[in-house]
Order: structure tokens, then C-alpha cells, then sequence
């Protein structure tokens, strides 16, 4: 009789309670791993972008400048010879192409000129021009001088508004108050009222007003406007009509009954009588005081390669400046305490034989004036240029910038 074999019974082991939340403890750090990883790799990607293309501007940088002295070297030239800049149209439209010039391998640039003389100086506007100006744009009388009283009281603090309008920045959430002097840049415009809701939209960024009056306006402190590169509003804020911009448009551009004999200039206000068919306005003369000089540079080899020089320059003989004064404030209720000055050290007494080497050597050691003939008012690099959008209403320039 055989035994019976009982089946031995299959023994499973016991799962670990915690084995699952491991694999989870597990899989979580591999995911913020991963993430981690991946976010830095982003930074990374953009820190190296960022340092090519600041190793790529410094590169360009010095085509620009060079571009920059062969464009002055060829201004100079031509007032030598015609005594003074009027207008591109005496020749100096493509300096670059004039003096030969040839950029690096694989780079292109390009000059443009844009006359700021050419247009109204700020720092001594009237408010009489200032609201011819404005009433050019289509703007009521009441409207334009409550905006030529907004823009005076910011920068004058001394101005009688005659509208009766009275701003009040101390009461604004975030108070200030006026600087008292002229616009030290356009993006002031902002922060005046009245000025701040008629030039800029309800999002906050410039409207095709506010890109009619910097288009007419300079900054830069003249006394004459060059009255080859007059901007029509600049004629309008002068008291003439449209008919006389457009004959003087065409006579400066070269266009519709001047198309034959191309763009021309004056060399004096008194040949634009037969043009305008009245004297020229006061305040206008026919040289250059300021120009503004742009030179862009970019690299054909790369899209996102590119520098961009922004100058403004005075001819020999202009009397063109930047605006200079620093920001004062009319608070006669307001006495403020200067700090005690230091009290000054006795001067030691200063040894003869060492101030007689010292004014020898500096004597030897001194450079010799630099006789550079035009005076640098401004100078920026990699500007941002204002995204503003077209206005369909607006007037064509006169004299538009000239590529090289």
C-alpha cells in the first residue's frame, strides 16, 4: 500500500509594507530631479545667449565707431568746402559710400541723418507756438492751451498759466512735484497732466499724438531752426498753411513740380520767399545746429547680431546744447538745513623744489589739444527705440532720415 504525498504548499513572501512608498519617495525625486535639470539647462541656455550676444556687440561696437569717424571726417569735408551743413542735398547723404568705406567680412552698415535742428527747440518755445502747434493736430483752442499751460508750468516754475489750468501732484497717490526745467527726455510726457492723457493711451504707451510731437520737437537747446529740414507741424506752429508745407516739402525732397531738378536746399531764409510766397518766419536760419547721426551695424552671419549707435553732434559754430540745469522746486513754506561744511585742514606748506619738478614734468607729460571740429551733445548705444503705432493722419516728414 503506497503512503499518500501530501502537496507542499507554496510559500509566498510577504510584500513590505513600506516597499511602496518608497518606489513613490523614489520616483518623486526623480521627477524634481529632472525638473531641476531641465530648468537649469534652460538658464544655462540663456546665460550663454546673453554673454554671445554681449561678445558679439563689443565686436560690432568698434565697426560702429569707426563708421562714426569716417562720417564725421566726410562732414567735415563738405563744410570746409560749402562753409557750413545745410542739407543733405549738398552731397553727404551716403558718407560711407563717399570716403570708400568697407565694413568687416560678412557685416553691413548703414548711416542715417536726422536734422534736430529741424524742428522746434523745447527749452524756447512760446506759448503762442506751442498752441499753434497743437491746434495744427486738429486740436480745440480750449484743448491746446490747457496742454501749452501743462508742459510750461512743468518746466517753468515762474509761468502764468492763461487757461487756469492748475495741475496737482502733491495729491496724486505716489506725490512729486515739478522739476522746473525743460524735458530732459521724452518719456517725461508721462508723468504730466493733461499731457499724460492726450499723448498716451489708456495702456499707458505713446499715441500717434505723442509721436507728432517729438517728431516736431527737439529737446536739444538752439536758438535757429534749419529751415531746409523744417518738419511740416514746425511750419504749421509758424502760421503757415498746408499749401505752403507742401510747396516746401516738394522743393526739399525733390518731388512734384521740383521732381526735374531733385531735392534742394537754401543758403539763405531769403530764397524761400519765392517758395513760401511770404518772408521766412523769424527764429529760422539755414545751417545745421544739431544732428542727430545713427549708425547701425549687423551681422549677416547671425539675425540677432547687431549694434546701434545714437548721436547727436554740433557743428563748428553752432550754439546747440544739451539741457544742463538740474531739477528745482518752488516751496517757499519749505526751509531745508544744508549740513555744516567740514572744517578745511591747514595747508601744509608746499616744498618749492618739488612743485618746480612737478610743473616739469607736467609740462612734458601734457597731450596736445585736440582741435576735433564738432561737439558730442549726445551719445547711446543699443537704444530702444518706442513701438508707437502708425497714424495715418500724420503729415510726411520733409527732409525723412537719409541711409547710407
Amino acid at each position: 500500500m503506497r503512503a499518500r504525498h501530501r502537496p507542499i504548499p507554496s510559500v509566498r513572501p510577504r510584500a513590505s509594507r513600506g516597499g511602496g512608498s518608497i518606489l513613490v519617495v523614489v520616483l518623486v525625486t526623480l521627477m524634481f530631479a529632472a525638473v531641476a535639470l531641465t530648468l537649469f539647462m534652460q538658464k544655462a541656455a540663456d546665460d550663454l545667449l546673453v554673454e554671445s550676444r554681449v561678445a558679439a556687440a563689443r565686436r560690432l561696437r568698434l565697426e560702429a565707431y569707426s563708421a562714426l569717424e569716417t562720417t564725421l571726417a566726410v562732414l567735415q569735408d563738405f563744410q570746409l568746402v560749402n562753409g557750413g551743413l545745410r542739407s543733405p542735398a549738398e552731397g553727404w547723404g551716403n558718407p560711407l559710400e563717399w570716403a570708400g568705406y568697407v565694413p568687416a567680412e560678412g557685416r553691413v552698415v548703414t548711416v542715417e541723418f536726422v536734422d534736430e535742428s529741424g524742428k522746434l527747440s523745447l527749452p524756447h518755445m512760446t506759448p503762442n507756438t506751442l498752441v499753434e502747434l497743437f491746434k495744427s493736430w486738429d486740436i480745440p483752442q480750449s484743448d491746446a492751451e490747457k496742454l501749452a499751460d501743462a508742459l510750461l508750468q512743468w518746466m517753468n516754475p515762474d509761468y502764468v498759466p492763461t487757461s487756469g489750468f492748475q495741475p496737482d501732484y502733491e495729491n496724486d497717490p505716489l506725490p512729486y512735484v515739478a522739476p522746473a526745467r525743460p524735458l530732459r527726455s521724452f518719456s517725461e510726457l508721462a508723468a504730466i497732466d493733461g499731457i499724460r492723457e492726450t499723448f498716451f493711451g489708456t495702456d499707458g504707451r505713446p499715441n500717434g499724438l505723442w509721436k507728432r510731437f517729438t517728431d516736431a520737437v527737439s529737446l536739444i537747446d538752439f536758438t535757429q531752426s534749419n529751415l531746409n529740414s523744417l518738419r511740416p507741424g514746425v511750419l504749421a506752429a509758424y502760421g503757415f498753411d498746408s499749401n505752403q508745407q507742401s510747396q516746401l516739402g516738394d522743393f526739399l525732397a525733390g518731388t512734384g513740380n521740383y521732381q526735374t531738378q531733385g531735392p534742394g536746399y537754401f543758403h539763405t531764409p531769403a530764397e524761400a520767399s519765392t517758395i513760401l510766397g511770404a518772408e521766412a518766419p523769424t527764429g529760422v536760419g539755414t545751417s545745421i545746429g544739431a544732428l542727430r547721426v545713427i549708425v547701425t551695424v549687423l551681422d549677416s552671419s547671425s539675425a540677432r547680431s547687431g549694434f546701434r549707435l545714437n548721436v547727436v553732434v554740433a557743428p563748428p559754430g553752432s550754439n546747440a546744447k544739451v539741457v544742463a540745469q538740474k531739477a528745482t522746486t518752488k516751496r517757499p513754506n519749505t526751509v531745508v538745513e544744508s549740513p555744516a561744511a567740514p572744517t578745511p585742514a591747514a595747508p601744509t606748506p608746499a616744498n618749492p623744489n618739488n612743485a618746480a619738478a612737478g610743473a616739469g614734468a607736467g609740462a612734458q607729460n601734457q597731450a596736445p589739444p585736440l582741435n576735433y571740429p564738432f561737439t558730442i551733445l549726445e551719445i547711446r548705444e543699443n537704444d530702444e527705440m518706442p513701438q508707437t503705432p502708425a497714424d495715418p493722419t500724420a503729415n510726411s516728414t520733409a527732409n525723412p532720415p537719409v541711409k547710407a
